[in-house]
């Protein structure tokens, strides 16, 4: 199909990839390969291969009787929502690969955005493939235009991203709000040195060509893996490449601080967390789901005194909550109050998350653990997350919607920033 393109500068009177070409992503592989490469071993071309998304919206359409309709493939198949081709999901696997996921021709003929959250987005019908550079190399496969909403250096850039990457359930609550995060941080002013977009981080810039095509100019291009959290469950192209890279974005993004000292409510131990490279809060996205917490433990000699958060591989963070458990996610609730893994019916949620530098410079949030009289000559902490937890899993599993083999599937992450050690002599809390 795509060996009659032509990867020239000429552009032709009537470009030659025609509107089925250009809805394949393999089509646009002849020209970009580099990006091509990256892109299928993204959670974007993974989006609706991806059990636990099957599951959940096999689950929400039974519990709905069909009333959910197309409310998560408009994010996670969205060219399948737009054509007509699903009005449930249930039947994407008879789709053509094509229509899953969400493919190159996609985002890059988006015009407008319209709602910020539950996929707002506008589209061309012209397929003239848009990009943050604006002087773009013609060629005669496609027409190319600059749009800012694909510049990664413009702030508007970031509505494309949150549009999807917002969801508002039909009981009208928030559920995901990654772009209402970044809005409240200082990296959402055009301020020299704070600015931040979500491509920014998501989309790492390096030198290369954005096409293999004749006088395609070395330039500042950016990757299109978008590594975030999720990684792939089942075998995916660049499994192992996607996982290296979340770890790496996983371990600078919260500092932490840890003191043992003494007050006259006892030995305290405090452990002050800042989210530092998150350009919203943390955990984020789907935090209903996800579960970062405080692995921490105090020690005289060899002698344990204290520990918390010390959470086994396939057990719930919150299995076994006490109150000196520090965790951070969401909790979502029905319109009685029940807690819910059911979004469909949520209306209500409760949120534990880092926050994001605010407009102030201020995100360090302190939790303290008191020891009593017990005096510890060590101590250390770590912060653990995972994406999605055991107990939101085992409950796809209980509904027949996932397969249990499954529930091991989802990594648990060490965010190496984290990590804090103290050993020295107590001395008096500061105030």
């Amino acid at each position: 199909m795509f060996g009659l393109l032509a990867c020239a500068p000429e552009l032709e009177a009537e470009p030659a990839m025609t509107e089925a070409e250009a809805l394949d992503p393999v089509t646009c592989a002849a020209c970009h390969p580099d990006q091509y490469d990256q892109w299928q071993g993204s959670m974007h071309a993974y989006s609706s291969y991806d059990p636990v998304f099957i599951a959940l919206n096999a689950a929400g359409q039974r519990a709905t009787d069909g009333a959910l309709g197309t409310f998560c493939i408009d994010c996670h198949a969205p060219m399948a929502s737009k054509l007509g081709l699903s009005g449930d999901g249930l039947d994407l696997d008879t789709l053509p690969a094509s229509m899953r996921g969400i493919s190159c021709t996609y985002c890059h003929t988006v015009d407008g955005v319209g709602d910020l959250y539950n996929n707002g987005l506008g589209h061309a019908d012209d397929l003239v493939q848009r990009g943050g550079f604006s002087d773009p190399v013609p060629t005669a496969a496609h027409a190319s235009a600059y749009s800012p909403l694909h510049d990664r250096a413009e702030l508007v850039s970031s509505d494309l991203c949150g549009s999807c990457h917002d969801v508002v359930v039909p009981s009208g609550m928030q559920l995901e709000r990654s772009w209402v995060e970044w809005n409240s941080t200082q990296y959402a002013t055009a301020t020299s040195g704070l600015q931040q977009t979500c491509g920014n981080c998501h989309m790492d810039g390096y030198e290369g060509r954005a096409a293999i095509s004749d006088g395609a100019p070395l330039r500042r291009v950016h990757d299109h893996s978008f590594p975030a959290v999720d990684t792939a469950l089942i075998e995916f192209p660049g499994r192992e490449e996607q996982a290296e890279m979340i770890q790496d974005r996983l371990d600078p993004t919260v500092l932490s601080e840890l003191l043992v000292c003494a007050s006259e409510n006892g030995v305290e131990m405090r452990l002050r967390l800042e989210n530092v490279a998150a350009g919203h809060s943390w955990p984020s996205g789907a935090a209903q789901h996800r579960r970062g917490w405080v692995e921490i433990a105090a020690y005289q000699g060899e002698t344990l005194l204290f520990e918390a958060g010390n959470t086994a591989e396939g057990e719930a963070v919150l299995a076994n909550e006490t109150d000196d458990l520090w965790w951070f996610g969401d909790r979502i609730f029905d319109g009685d109050g029940i807690e819910t893994h059911a979004a469909w019916d949520a209306v209500s949620y409760e949120s534990k998350l880092l926050p994001g530098l605010d407009q102030d410079g201020d995100n360090h949030v302190t939790r303290t653990w008191y020891l009593g009289e017990q005096v510890p000559t060590r101590a250390e902490a770590i912060v653990h997350m995972r994406a999605l937890d055991v107990d939101f899993l085992q409950w796809l599993v209980d509904q027949g919607d996932l397969d249990p083999s499954y529930l091991s599937a989802v990594p648990t992450w060490d965010l190496a920033a984290s990590e804090a050690m103290w050993s020295d002599i107590i001395g008096r809390c500061p105030e």
